[in-house]
C-alpha cells in the first residue's frame, strides 16, 4: 500500500489518497475477473440450456484432443498456451464428468488423455455452439473501442516480455525513489 509521506503544509500527518483510491477504484484483477464471470456465465448457460454438462474451462482441452487425438498433459499445456497445472486441474474435473480417460504414457510420469465416448457423442452440438460464441465475441470485439481479443494477446505478449512481478517490483523501486513508503 502506498502512503505518502507529510508535508510541513499538509494539515494531516498522512495523505490518505492513495489508499482511497485502493477502495474506491476498481483494481486489473477485479475487472478481469468480473469480465470472465460474465463472459463464462453466459457460456455455462448456454451448456446447460442444451442440457450439456460442460465448462468453458474444458474448450481448450476438448479442442486440443478432437483436433489432435490422445496427448500428454504437457502437450495440452503448451498448445492451450497456458501451465501444465492448469491443464492437470481441467483435464481432473473432465475426468470426473467422463469426458476424458487418462492412460499411462510411455514415461511412467507421463499421462496420456484421450476424449471418452461420452465426450466424441457431445462433439457435434458443441461445435455448432461454439460458432455462437465465436460470432458473440466477435460482435463484441466490435462494440469495443479496441478489439478485445486483440487487448489481451498484446497483453499476453507484453508480460511474456516482462512478467508482472518485475513490473510491479520496478514501480516499487519508482515509488521509493520519489520518496513514497
Amino acid at each position: 500500500m502506498l502512503i505518502y509521506k507529510s508535508h510541513e503544509a499538509d494539515p494531516w500527518p498522512i495523505s490518505f489518497l492513495p489508499i482511497v483510491s485502493l477502495v474506491t477504484q476498481a483494481t486489473l484483477g477485479t475487472l478481469l475477473r468480473n469480465l470472465v464471470e460474465r463472459l463464462d456465465g453466459a457460456v455455462d448457460d448456454m451448456y446447460a440450456v442444451n442440457g450439456l454438462t460442460f465448462r468453458p474451462r474444458y474448450a481448450p482441452v476438448f479442442k486440443y484432443l478432437l483436433i489432435k487425438g490422445p496427448s500428454s498433459i504437457a502437450l495440452i499445456a503448451q498448445n492451450a498456451g497456458t501451465s501444465h497445472s492448469a491443464i492437470s486441474q481441467t483435464v481432473a474435473q473432465m475426468k470426473r464428468d467422463h469426458l476424458v480417460a487418462m492412460i499411462p504414457g510411455q514415461d511412467g510420469r507421463e499421462r496420456i488423455v484421450s476424449l471418452t465416448q461420452t465426450a466424441s457423442d457431445m462433439a457435434p452440438a458443441l461445435q455448432k455452439l461454439w460458432v455462437a460464441v465465436d460470432a458473440a465475441a466477435a460482435q463484441l470485439d466490435k462494440d469495443l473501442s479496441a478489439p478485445l481479443s486483440a487487448i489481451l494477446a498484446e497483453a499476453i505478449t507484453a508480460l511474456d516480455q516482462q512478467d508482472f512481478a518485475n513490473r510491479i517490483s520496478a514501480a516499487r523501486k519508482l515509488s521509493e525513489n520519489a520518496g513514497l513508503q
